[in-house]
């Protein structure tokens, strides 16, 4: 079995760290700092280009040479608000000190030296409604095809309602067939709200050789290798995450698994 469904290793500090090797992939990084007023981290980005990515709180930033000043002003992730992030090349360094007690992913795949430092958001990302019915979920983009910010990382947020499907009509990108299909590893960094309930998400491929249903709590984190991934929040619990993706080639081109495509079909 797959160590596919992450648990956070303590509650401040550093709190996760996917590497490719941990993961048992090629390119997709991701870790999580919980930090308390007052403390500070910095770390070299080597041959990763990294987006930080403040979930809550607030830090001032220095990075790649410049000083960024105090970004972030959500304090709780789900007043659902443009998030603040720095987008850093390989080869340069980062340090986030924290005015606030605040929650810092930072988000890594190769870098190619082809972008140069920037802050992304608040300004420039909309919260945006996608699907219907109950697979209605909202969208913050924070670097995503669209945004030419990175060599390698896709990088959004998602807000599933209560009782809400997303990642859904259930889709894979596990092949390198551009146009067809992209080749992208992907990590689900998860919240729930109230933080003592749970979420369900289900990786698995059309053979079944994969097939694996997880409960995630609030702070899990689920690699996704390969296979469909869809997620639901059950009833009373709205859900968050943080997807990070990376591969060969910085484009999202997917497959739907052929038993829902036709929802696909029907709601498009």
């Amino acid at each position: 079995m797959l160590d596919l469904l992450r648990k956070p290793f303590g509650t401040h500090g550093k709190v996760h760290e996917i590497t490719p090797p941990s993961a048992g992939w090629r390119y997709v990084g991701f870790s999580l700092y919980r930090l308390r007023a007052g403390e500070s981290v910095s770390e070299v980005t080597g041959e990763n280009e990294v987006i930080l990515v403040m979930v809550e709180g607030k830090a001032a930033i220095d990075g790649a040479g410049q000083e960024w000043g105090v970004l972030g002003d959500r304090m709780n992730v789900f007043e659902k608000t443009p998030p603040h992030c720095l987008y850093l090349p390989n080869g340069t360094n980062w340090e986030v000190r924290a005015e606030t007690d605040c929650t810092v992913a930072v988000c890594s795949a190769p870098g190619k030296g082809g972008h140069i430092a920037r802050r992304i958001g608040p300004d420039g990302i909309t919260l945006t409604q996608r699907g219907k019915g109950t697979n209605t979920r909202y969208i913050n983009n924070i670097a995503m095809e669209n945004e030419d910010y990175c060599d390698s990382l896709l990088v959004t947020e998602v807000f599933t309602p209560a009782g809400h499907w997303s990642s859904y009509p259930s889709h894979r990108h596990d092949e390198d067939d551009y146009p067809r299909i992209t080749y992208l590893e992907e990590t689900y960094y998860h919240r729930i709200n109230p933080a003592d309930g749970f979420g369900i998400q289900r990786v698995y491929t059309d053979d079944r050789l994969l097939d694996e249903a997880m409960a995630v709590a609030d702070g899990d984190v689920v690699c996704v290798p390969r296979g469909h991934h869809p997620c639901g929040a059950p009833y009373g619990f709205e859900m968050y995450y943080l997807n990070v993706m990376a591969g060969p080639l910085r484009k999202w081109r997917f497959v739907p698994d052929p038993a829902v495509e036709w929802i696909m079909e029907r709601d498009g």
